[in-house]
């Protein structure tokens, strides 16, 4: 059985919409795009390395259209990006000139593809696709980069159908720029019980 893990740069109050760039997703009207900039660092760089290294990845349309209109012409700052096989969860896309592109249409296909063989699959970005996952109990791991900003708007990791679920602390770094690194695998049901007990 193959693990999904999601990747996400988020914000202290959970924002994770557009982190790249001002043009990457204004959708709600959103203004604050590009809030990773000034928290990229020597370490943050190197975990960045680390991550990137040539996984499958399962991808949202729109988080899709937006790698396949950049990364082609970037593979050199993401070697691999080109030959790994993107899964792209979409009702509406069929076909892509971005080499490797498969499409699947619904959470059925995502619950086989988790049960094939082959590497673990990364999700990137893909805010709508996260919480279907999220609340059909399909992530096995969290990659989070927690930044030391709160933006009140924009789209959240968790947010409708987040399901209780607990979770273990694998790795963690904190950067020198305060960004929280933190690698999560699922464990669990959320245990409850009386505090000091």
């Amino acid at each position: 059985m193959r693990k999904i893990i999601v990747l996400s740069m988020i914000t202290l109050d959970g924002v994770m919409q557009a982190p790249g760039g001002p043009e990457e997703d204004r959708s709600g009207g959103f203004k604050y795009g590009g809030w990773v900039a000034p928290y990229f660092d020597e370490v943050y760089g190197k975990v960045m390395e680390t991550q990137m290294e040539p996984a499958d990845i399962l991808l949202g349309r729109k988080t899709f259209e937006i790698f396949a209109s950049y990364w082609p012409e970037h593979a050199d700052m993401w070697p691999g990006i080109n030959d790994v096989t993107k899964y792209v969860m979409s009702k509406t896309m069929k076909k892509s000139d971005w080499e490797n592109s498969v499409f699947l249409k619904s959470l059925a296909d995502i619950e086989e593809l988790k049960k094939s063989k082959g590497s673990d699959i990364q999700v990137h970005g893909s805010g709508e696709l996260i919480q279907l996952l999220i609340e059909n109990d399909l992530v096995d791991e969290l990659w989070l980069k927690i930044h030391p900003l709160t933006l009140g708007k924009g789209k959240r990791l968790f947010d409708n159908g987040t399901i209780p679920a607990a979770f273990t602390l694998i790795d963690s770094t904190v950067t020198p720029s305060g960004v929280i690194i933190a690698n999560y695998k699922r464990a669990g049901q959320v245990k409850t019980g009386t505090v000091g007990a």
